[in-house]
């Protein structure tokens, strides 16, 4: 499904798969995965199982489902802002440390999609008080654990990595454990609260 923005496709992802708000359409059998994106929701099926014409019919019927209910499931995650670049970012905001810090934690936070290494999820929230560009010249190698901002996005960094966003805290927080029937701590549709540690 390609959609015009990102709210559409959480809507969209959570409606089909009832992740974070009240169960839209059921899974029909043979619809292996939901994977949303920026601008798009793939659906993968066994064509054995499901013909693509009922796919379709499923996907057409989803109610989008906007408003998160009591269900969704919540995530605190623990921050130590101390960040290389909270002090250029605060700068950027036109704010001090302190209220971006404020800001962060204050903000109800939408796993929208994950992406980049197992584990990275892509957070969005309802305001763009906290949207900053990446960095000029990405780190080859950022810490797992770091807690940044790019564009208008926030997110964690699951192991060690080039990246290019906006450092400006870290967290303990294991995002990734392939030993895990559930190996990400945070999925598509979950909200994220971010806490001082």
């Amino acid at each position: 499904m390609e959609l015009p923005e990102l709210t559409a496709v959480v809507a969209y992802y959570r409606g089909l798969t009832g992740a974070g708000a009240s169960v839209g359409s059921s899974m029909p059998e043979g619809i292996i995965d939901v994977v949303p994106a920026a601008r798009t929701v793939l659906v993968t099926f066994d064509p054995e199982t499901i013909r693509p014409s009922d796919v379709r019919d499923w996907l057409e019927s989803a109610e989008p489902a906007y408003d998160v209910a009591s269900s969704a499931r919540d995530v605190t995650i623990e921050v130590s802002y101390r960040g290389p670049d909270l002090a250029e970012t605060a700068q950027f905001l036109g704010m001090s440390e302190a209220e971006v810090v404020k800001l962060h934690t204050s903000s109800e936070w939408t796993a929208a999609f994950s992406g980049f290494a197992p584990g990275f999820v892509y957070l969005v929230t309802t305001h763009e008080r906290l949207r900053v560009p990446r960095r000029n010249t990405p780190r080859t190698a950022v810490p797992a654990g770091s807690v940044g901002l790019a564009g208008e996005f926030s997110g964690v960094y699951p192991r060690s990595s080039p990246g290019g966003w906006q450092l400006i805290g870290t967290t303990t927080a294991a995002l990734w454990d392939a030993s895990k029937a559930e190996p990400a701590l945070i999925r598509p549709g979950d909200l994220v609260r971010f806490v001082e540690a």
